[in-house]
């Protein structure tokens, strides 16, 4: 089989890594007394091609997750339009100028983090009458660089996004500090989750997507568990 050009996988492989993740997700679900089906993986697709993505289409993999508007417009529309039970999920920063094109592209946007972003989604989704589903990106290490709203402010933070702003706010979402134990950031956004009435919680990554679903995750962003090293640049 031909090697895909952004790195050394075949499609077999791919496929064969999709399984893999499949197959632990089930059973970190089963060790926590979860049932597999009410963990959902998104396939992260940054930077990799449609010719390195459609093995896992054909797989029958369905949900999806891009970090930047420009690049998922290059590469989803037409998918989306051949398979209307995709789900494509924003997991990257959203400047407030993309809104528009956001709402018009995703079906859930993860990273809700500012007010002046709650603004523009929901002058968006009127404008487009278009409403994809939101969850709120919570900073859980409260890095200075890092986006998402502090902890301490998320549960006002969603109860004006949700009344003020009419948004439909699903759940919460974190990237925890590359340096630290996960598990507790993990912990503080399932209680946030559960404080706030929110059934959504998006954690965990390649390295540490079974951790995640162990304390609760219903959504793990998995890309080079699944299509190995990204391209540079």
């Amino acid at each position: 089989m031909d090697v895909m050009p952004e790195n050394d996988l075949t499609a077999k492989d791919v496929v064969e890594n999709l399984a893999e993740v499949r197959e632990r997700i089930g059973k970190a679900a089963k060790e926590a007394d979860r049932k597999p089906r009410d963990v959902t993986l998104t396939a992260v697709t940054k930077k990799f091609s449609m010719e390195h993505i459609k093995p896992v289409i054909a797989a029958g993999h369905r949900t999806f997750g891009e970090n930047r508007v420009q690049e998922a417009q290059g590469k989803w529309p037409a998918m989306k339009e051949a398979w209307p039970d995709m789900e494509l999920r924003l997991i990257g920063p959203l400047q407030t100028n993309k809104a528009d094109d956001a709402v018009a592209l995703f079906d859930v946007i993860e990273t809700l983090d500012r007010e002046k972003l709650a603004r523009a989604l929901a002058k968006s989704m009127d404008k487009l009458d278009r409403r994809p589903d939101v969850l709120v990106q919570v900073n859980t290490g409260e890095e200075d660089q890092k986006a998402g709203i502090a902890p301490r402010d998320a549960l006002a933070f969603i109860d004006d996004c949700q009344r003020e702003y009419q948004l439909p706010v699903r759940g919460v979402m974190c990237i925890p500090p590359v340096d630290e134990y996960p598990a507790p950031h993990f912990a503080l956004l399932a209680k946030i989750a559960a404080d706030a009435g929110l059934t959504v919680v998006s954690m965990g990554m390649s390295g540490d997507y079974e951790m995640a679903v162990n304390l609760g995750a219903t959504h793990v962003r998995v890309g080079s568990g699944i299509f190995g090293d990204r391209p540079k640049g």
